[in-house]
């Protein structure tokens, strides 16, 4: 928990002056201002970062704090961190978990994650309320085998408390070289508790496939909607109905997003030139995503795994298989992530991840932070991370054996 702090500040000013702008000030607020002109120079969606009653005094401010802070800091004043935490800080006051300034490594952190392979614990991070949360947790991760749950709030990182951290800085303290270990300390229920993780390398296929019930079943996994989802997805499926089963379990449980586009490409294994979502700002359409007409696996009974960490586009894909009457959700409620991200890369080898819009289902359906209500409420068992059993995977295959 974050520990109270002193504030020691002296009652006489120490110097009355104006402010003038010194050459490294200049040099700040230049950077500042071309920042902010690339990003409303760039955008595929023109959004005002700021309202028509913007004004030079705004930046001006910007000048201001910096010169006071250099001129009477007891201490040296980094300027490279200083525009780095003022960026982090303006995405932060948006008070949107999934807008994001993510700095050149973070950047490169975020594309590994999308990519399927880094080392660290195997747990998406985001800001809930202010709050360090866990928003996914990958399965076979250490972070999944230590006990850590999807909406565990770290409240500290190694004993240092994480309230004054981005998302960005905490995955860099929580990351690490495998078999090194990291120490949280977390809320759940409102209980603290202390966990120590062992790091590992985490690769994260982004579907994977096996025959279960003597070859009946096709037991299909989709980790994460990357750029190589659809092929990959797309081969798997075709493989699974060349093995002649005739029943589908897709698992999606821990899967917390990724390309809307790979979402559509999933969904369209089972729908033929049906729409899985439109892509709405102002209620007003913008884009609507529609499935092929190739689907290998149309006409085959389904179910599909879901749980709170399935999120996004995971939720558009579940959403658009149980409103057409393909399959039927089991598991527990899904996370509720109807809002649509573009990441808009910076010159400064940084990424600008914006929610750019809201995403609906071909019903009319936004879960924004109400999530989808399976048909069948299959909370996981207590005792599987010793057990190895999957209660809500057992619930599964009953449901397709009816």
């Amino acid at each position: 928990m974050q520990q109270k702090q002193d504030n020691i500040v002296s009652k006489k000013p120490l110097v009355n002056r104006q402010i003038i702008m010194s050459y490294p000030t200049a040099l700040l607020l230049l950077l500042i201002i071309i920042v902010l002109a690339f990003v409303l120079g760039t955008r595929a969606y023109k959004i005002p970062l700021f309202g028509n009653e913007t004004t030079n005094d705004d930046f001006s401010s910007l000048s201001e704090m910096y010169t006071t802070l250099s001129s009477m800091y007891d201490g040296e004043v980094d300027k490279d961190k200083l525009i780095d935490g003022a960026k982090h800080g303006m995405v932060d006051a948006l008070g949107d978990p999934h807008t994001m300034y993510l700095n050149a490594q973070e950047s490169s952190d975020f594309n590994d994650d999308l990519n399927g392979q880094f080392e660290g614990i195997g747990a998406e991070l985001g800001k809930v309320d202010g709050i360090l949360t866990i928003l996914g947790v990958l399965n076979d991760s250490p972070a999944k085998q230590t006990g850590i749950q999807v909406k565990d709030m770290i409240l500290q990182v190694n004993d240092e408390d994480t309230a004054g951290l981005t998302v960005g800085q905490a995955v860099k303290k929580i990351r690490g070289t495998k078999d090194t270990t990291v120490k949280l300390t977390i809320l759940r229920d409102g209980q603290t508790q202390e966990v120590t993780v062992v790091r590992g390398v985490i690769t994260s296929p982004s579907v994977s496939s096996e025959l279960l019930e003597n070859g009946k079943i096709g037991y299909f996994r989709v980790s994460r909607f990357g750029e190589d989802t659809p092929a990959v997805a797309r081969a798997e499926a075709i493989k699974l109905k060349e093995q002649g089963v005739s029943n589908i379990i897709l698992d999606l449980r821990g899967n917390s997003g990724g390309y809307v586009s790979a979402a559509q490409e999933l969904a369209g294994l089972w729908l033929k030139g049906k729409v899985v979502a439109t892509e709405r700002r102002g209620g007003i359409v913008q884009r609507t995503f529609t499935t092929g007409q190739d689907a290998p696996l149309a006409g085959m009974k389904t179910v599909v795994l879901v749980d709170g960490a399935s999120a996004s586009a995971s939720e558009i894909v579940a959403a658009a298989l149980s409103e057409y009457g393909v399959a039927k959700l089991v598991g527990t409620k899904t996370y509720g992530k109807g809002t649509m991200q573009v990441p808009e890369a910076l010159r400064d080898g940084g990424t600008l991840k914006i929610t750019v819009a809201k995403w609906y289902t071909q019903k009319g359906l936004n879960v924004d932070k109400k999530g989808l209500k399976p048909d069948v409420i299959i909370e996981p068992g207590q005792d599987e991370l010793t057990t190895g059993l999957d209660a809500q995977k057992t619930a599964a295959i009953q449901e397709l054996n009816k």
